[in-house]
């Protein structure tokens, strides 16, 4: 198997830890690109046309029907299953080509989301018969005047007496819109309240949810009308309402709290596939960028000799080194989550917030190093740009995640199972000394006494998750059950595999800058106001992610075997981003002294290396020339 360090390459593609349907229909659709070529590529682009010819792809090769039918749906075919391992390589795949191709794709599965969480066992035949036949799907979850304020949803459906309803209501910004087989919609019944959404965090009973629903809605109907295209480009991303349309009681997905848990727990399995599309469209980038910079000679040198292009260079490769290797680990989380294992939720947040944002740095990053070239008709450089700057705005903003992933941070931060490091919980925090929570983290590190039953709150350790690139079925996917008890999620401690990999020179600062945010969060733990206002948890967030994004980069990079000098480097770049949004905290006008003076505590100078840099820099550079798409 090709390490995650090593970017996809069409003209090598090393897919040995997939099965043969798999690699077939990965090798299937590499070949469709490559025969069409980046012309026909960039002038699809350019046409805004829509994508039959790929679609006749995805229908003649049963691939939307083998990778996203679960096996409860198979009909006995042995390839159809949902595998999220196969489904996030693919997504890589389509990716590297074009964030269109991946959008039809990523909608379709946020289409069948709510599908295959439901009992209606029609819908759910309905749906496999639509895949095999090669229909796309869509989810209709938006609104133009309400956004992701789902509780006050404008698709009102009126109760007949046969147990169906007429809908009647507008949504906006559904991808696939157009020729969705089933469009999966969510709205509330006209004779039931709704809820205050301002209020969103108070306790409610299940019979305030009773109004809402989830029903399937063919956009093809008569009273589905296509109003337009939101967007400029080759994806359909639909304005739709519809008018006293008739669903029928076999129409209806979820009612009442289900339709809730179907919407959320749906776009946990989609914003997984996020990461991965910009993986994909990186690496073809990277791969345009360094070839051009390579090649071109200024002044006498190489671009790629010039010392902020090499600095440039070196930070891009090692920051998508970082992606690949963080999302390959985070596949493992997902295909190992279980009722008691929900570690996935955090992990999966950051695979759609950090990891995309690492490709919208890496694309900035490119662009200085070929300039005008980044531009140029006949680049794929310019497909990225836009595609690689859209992707953490999709399913979910990155402000959105993060506030989901600072529900999760007391339980990382302070209460893993670890015994010694649960210990670390019992200090008052907001008024614990920095000498002290320095003393004990370290101390912490050798406790064998303690027991984590003495411990209040503590259960058995964890399991240790496996490499999961097995041929399985994730049928949890679609039995997550309820979205709530967040703050009851349990994590193993972090930093285990932060100390195994302390030889290396940054890995160890990082630690040191772990340690300080643990103390900083348990002596000057934020404010009654400040946990209101969302700005200043952005910032103490951008830290605190940065913990579990290390921590599978290195439980990867050890079943991988991954360079030293790569690591060394990407961490070089790790501590200090850690130091900058430290010095963002320091900054801040609502921070408290204490906060301020925590916050530099923070702040470390990275392990520079100039021959570790060449020898990075050179790695990189080997990427010029090894793949050049079709003409």
């Amino acid at each position: 198997m090709t390490p995650s360090t090593a970017p996809l390459n069409p003209r090598e593609p090393d897919f040995t830890a997939f099965d043969a349907t798999t690699r077939r229909i990965f090798d299937v659709t590499i070949d469709f690109f490559e025969s069409k070529g980046k012309a026909w590529l960039k002038q699809q682009d350019r046409d805004r046309a829509w994508y039959s010819d790929f679609l006749d792809l995805v229908k003649r090769e049963r691939i939307f029907a083998t990778f996203l039918t679960p096996a409860t749906e198979a009909d006995g075919d042995p390839d159809k299953r949902w595998d999220t391992a196969r489904n996030a390589m693919y997504s890589q795949i389509l990716g590297f080509y074009g964030m269109q191709y991946w959008y039809v794709w990523q909608v379709t599965i946020l289409g069948l989301g709510p599908i295959w969480q439901s009992s209606n066992t029609a819908a759910r035949r309905r749906a496999a018969e639509m895949l095999e036949s090669g229909e796309i799907f869509a989810f209709g979850l938006s609104e133009q005047d309400h956004g992701a304020d789902v509780y006050s949803t404008g698709m009102v459906l009126e109760p007949g007496t046969d147990g169906g309803y007429r809908a009647t209501g507008s949504k906006y910004y559904i991808g696939n819109g157009n020729l969705a087989g089933m469009v999966s919609v969510f709205g509330r019944r006209s004779d039931k309240p709704i809820i205050d959404s301002s209020d969103i965090e108070r306790y409610r009973p299940e019979e305030d949810f009773e109004g809402y629903l989830f029903f399937a809605a063919d956009s093809q109907h008569k009273a589905y009308k296509l109003r337009k295209n939101v967007v400029d480009a080759q994806m359909y991303v639909a304005a739709f309402d519809l008018e006293d349309y008739p669903v029928r009681a076999e129409d209806v997905l979820h009612e009442g709290k289900s339709a809730f848990h179907a919407a959320i727990n749906t776009v946990n399995i989609g914003k997984f596939n996020l990461g991965f599309g910009a993986i994909g469209a990186c690496e073809h980038a990277m791969y345009e960028a360094l070839t051009h910079a390579e090649n071109r000679i200024l002044f006498g040198q190489r671009v790629t000799e010039f010392p902020q292009i090499r600095r440039m260079t070196a930070e891009a490769y090692a920051r998508l080194v970082g992606m690949k290797l963080y999302s390959e680990r985070a596949i493992d989380y997902m295909r190992s989550a279980s009722p008691g294992d929900r570690r996935y939720l955090l992990f999966n947040a950051i695979e759609k917030m950090n990891v995309t944002r690492e490709g919208e740095k890496i694309i900035t990053l490119l662009s200085d190093t070929i300039a005008a070239r980044a531009f140029e008709s006949d680049m794929y450089f310019t497909m990225a740009l836009l595609g690689v700057t859209g992707l953490p705005r999709l399913e979910g903003t990155v402000h959105v995640n993060m506030a989901l992933s600072l529900k999760f941070l007391p339980n990382y931060m302070f209460r893993p199972t670890d015994a010694g490091h649960a210990a670390l919980s019992k200090l008052p925090v907001g008024r614990a000394p920095r000498s002290a929570m320095t003393a004990l983290a370290k101390g912490a590190r050798g406790i064998s006494s303690i027991t984590a039953a003495a411990l209040p709150g503590q259960a058995t350790a964890l399991p240790e998750v496996p490499v999961r690139r097995d041929a399985t079925d994730d049928v949890f996917l679609f039995n997550q059950g309820p979205s709530r008890g967040l703050g009851k999620v349990r994590f193993a401690d972090w930093r285990p595999v932060l100390r195994a990999h302390a030889t290396i020179p940054n890995v160890a600062v990082f630690l040191e800058q772990a340690d300080s945010l643990q103390s900083l969060l348990a002596a000057a733990a934020p404010t009654a106001e400040q946990q209101k206002d969302v700005d200043f948890l952005f910032c103490i967030g951008e830290m605190f992610t940065l913990l579990p994004y290390a921590q599978l980069i290195l439980e990867q990079a050890s079943h991988e075997g991954t360079s030293v000098d790569v690591l060394d480097q990407l961490f070089e770049i790790l501590v200090t981003d850690m130091s900058r949004h430290a010095t963002t905290l320091h900054c801040k006008p609502t921070a408290t002294p204490a906060q301020r003076k925590r916050a530099l505590d923070l702040l470390r100078q990275p392990v520079g290396d100039p021959d570790r840099l060449d020898r990075v820099v050179a790695r990189a550079r080997s990427l010029a020339g090894a793949y050049e798409m079709n003409p």
